[in-house]
């Protein structure tokens, strides 16, 4: 098992501010690592691949999962402070979202990468919902993925933070405040 505390991982269901909140913190000079999804589905729609979550989505799944190793591996020397835009674990709940066979290599790996405990989650937010040619899901969809993604988080012992629904200053300082309790 390898134990990250200098990294911390920003989830909840799609379409949340999680990667707007990213930006944020990266406009506050801490390091973010962007969500992987988000570009395996630009690279498979340029490259009209298969690899999508409406097409083959194991296939989707599997490219999540090590997009993510990668992220967390090419980072293991650090001692910075990084927020990762979802992380390991959010391949798991897909997974299980997806009802596809429990894996357990699935679940071996995600608790081989660990991650900072504390795990900051972001509700579903209605008014800021939008659809687009990533992020097909309805809000209904997302609510569901959010629920999958909190359940599986606790499932694997993280302790979930909820950040509220405030302007994006304001959530990215309820973070900032937050680090300050967290053991790294």
């Amino acid at each position: 098992m390898i134990i990250k505390t200098n990294f911390h991982i920003i989830t909840g269901g799609p379409g949340g501010g999680k990667t707007t909140l990213i930006n944020e913190l990266q406009q506050k000079q801490i390091n973010g690592i962007p969500e992987v999804a988000r570009e395996i589905i630009k690279d498979q729609l340029k490259n009209n691949g298969q690899a999508l979550p409406w097409k083959n989505a194991k296939e989707y799944s599997k490219l999540m999962l090590s997009h993510s190793i990668r992220d967390y591996v090419k980072l293991l020397d650090t001692k910075d402070l990084y927020f990762f835009d979802r992380g390991i674990p959010d391949t798991y709940a897909y997974e299980r979202l997806m009802k596809f066979d429990d894996d357990e290599n699935l679940n071996l790996i995600a608790n081989k990468y660990r991650y900072n405990k504390a795990v900051f989650i972001l509700p579903p937010w209605e008014e800021i919902y939008i659809m687009d040619s990533e992020r097909k899901q309805d809000f209904q969809l997302a609510k569901e993925t959010y629920n999958m993604i909190k359940d599986t988080y606790e499932r694997l012992n993280y302790d979930l933070i909820e950040v509220p629904c405030l302007a994006v200053s304001e959530r990215a300082d309820f973070i900032l405040k937050r680090l300050n309790h967290i053991s790294f």
